[in-house]
């Protein structure tokens, strides 16, 4: 079992760092953050079924860590995006959250960060880190939430909701890995 849940991960990080590909919210990128999520149930169920981690020699245990802190932080970016371009369906560019990511600057390196920062606080332990990575995004993206002076190109509710529905994603999905790490 062991082997089937590394590759699985393994699978899922390949399918995540080929999800950066394409262009966000293409098809391709829907399809490959699908697949990613894929093997990590697939994992997971693998894992549920058998008896978790326990029992495992370290060192595998390790390369699992190094594997799902990869996918947890790799795997969010295309994820989010994905999540939003399916959102965005049937919107008018005013409302778009993808041109609203015009106003959030930064914010697949933020992501990559925060998911990065959620996934080393719970498997060390410390879920209250996840409280205050949450509350430093909040109040570092504040004042360009509530910015008046956004560009008439995009509607604040669209800046609005890219912020809610990529935070969610983006925390879900490490939260998600995390999880699936700690199983046993």
């Amino acid at each position: 079992m062991t082997g089937l849940v590394l590759a699985l991960t393994g699978a899922g990080l390949i399918f995540a760092v080929l999800a950066w590909v394409p262009k966000a919210g293409a098809v391709l990128e829907i399809v490959l953050s699908g697949l990613m999520l894929a093997c990590l149930v697939g994992a997971g169920m693998v894992l549920l079924y058998g008896d978790g981690v326990v029992g495992w020699d370290e060192r595998w245990w390790n390369v699992l860590l190094l594997l799902a802190g990869g996918l947890a932080v790799t795997g969010g970016g295309p994820l989010t995006t994905s999540v939003l371009a399916l959102a965005d369906r049937g919107n008018t560019r005013a409302q778009s959250t993808q041109k609203a990511g015009e106003v959030l600057r930064g914010g697949a390196l933020i992501g990559s960060l925060e998911r990065g920062a959620i996934f080393a606080a719970l498997v060390a332990g410390w879920p209250e880190g996840l409280a205050i990575v949450l509350a430093i995004k909040g109040l570092a993206r504040y004042p360009e939430l509530r910015s008046p002076d956004q560009p008439a190109s995009v509607t604040p509710q669209a800046v609005a909701e890219r912020f809610i529905i990529g935070t969610f994603t983006s925390v879900l999905w490490s939260v998600t890995c995390a999880a699936f790490l700690l199983s046993h």
